[in-house]
């Protein structure tokens, strides 16, 4: 059942042109804008090229994108839509549909991240090092698993389908900016430094980041960060449990409506 959900979402997503866009093309062509304006050249405060710096960065805001973002809106939607009342109303066990759901999410997080590296090593010269690739891979699992729980909390949270994709840039582009996604900031304001430091974007993006710095040595497990992210998923986790909802509020319905049945005499 699970299998069959998860098909069944990726499914609807590529069947959505703008989702796909977003999600996928996107960071891309971010990734080509940047180097483009800011040239392919040395970050001395990093001592890493410029794509070294935003192809992992990107990576990340599109894996968070994949699944943050569209289990979010998908999710608020399909409540609007009657889809998850439905769905209730079947013998397929609740927990299948939404796992279905996640798993979708995560796989199309893989795809955007590794499309991603992969344009980033052919045509930007990326490096990739064997001796990262397992902290890079658990990195990825933790900080996925992460915003898909913080995307459900998203959804049960939201008052309307409408309402999601504004709650949903609200929170992730300013998050974004301050935990050095699109601007790597050298010296950041005291606030901005222990803002960014206490949601869990930072965390995947540095964790994510060191994996492919050639500074660096060793298998570069990012524990604290690992840590930081898992307990902001766990805490979404259980909350998204307890505040979810299956129906959508008193007037939101956008499901089909039954035609009123003409009275005695009326034509």
């Amino acid at each position: 059942m699970v299998w069959h959900q998860f098909r069944y979402q990726n499914k609807i997503f590529w069947r959505t042109p703008i989702a796909a866009f977003f999600t996928i093309v996107f960071p891309l062509l971010l990734l080509v804008l940047f180097t483009a304006l800011f040239g392919n050249e040395t970050i001395e405060a990093y001592g890493i090229t410029t794509a070294q710096y935003y192809t992992p960065g990107l990576a990340v805001f599109a894996a968070m994108s994949a699944s943050y973002t569209n289990l979010a809106i998908g999710t608020a939607i399909a409540r609007d839509g009657l889809i998850l009342k439905r769905i209730r109303g079947t013998p397929i066990p609740p927990w299948a549909y939404l796992t279905g759901r996640v798993v979708s999410a995560i796989y199309l997080a893989f795809i955007a991240l590794v499309l991603m590296m992969l344009v980033g090593v052919i045509f930007y010269g990326i490096q990739v090092y064997p001796r990262t690739l397992p902290s890079a891979i658990v990195t990825f699992l933790v900080g996925v698993g992460c915003f898909s729980a913080l995307g459900m909390l998203v959804a049960a949270l939201s008052p309307s389908g409408e309402a999601a994709p504004a709650i949903t840039n609200a929170t992730l582009l300013p998050i974004a900016f301050i935990s050095d996604i699109f601007i790597p900031i050298e010296d950041p304001p005291a606030w901005m430094e222990v803002a960014g430091s206490i949601f869990p974007l930072k965390a995947f993006a540095v964790a994510f980041r060191d994996a492919f710095d050639p500074n660096l040595t060793g298998a570069q497990f990012h524990w604290p960060e690992l840590g930081l992210m898992l307990a902001w998923g766990v805490a979404a986790t259980l909350l998204a449990i307890r505040l979810f909802k299956w129906e959508p509020a008193a007037g939101r319905s956008r499901g089909p409506r039954r035609q009123r049945q003409p009275a005695e005499g009326e034509t």
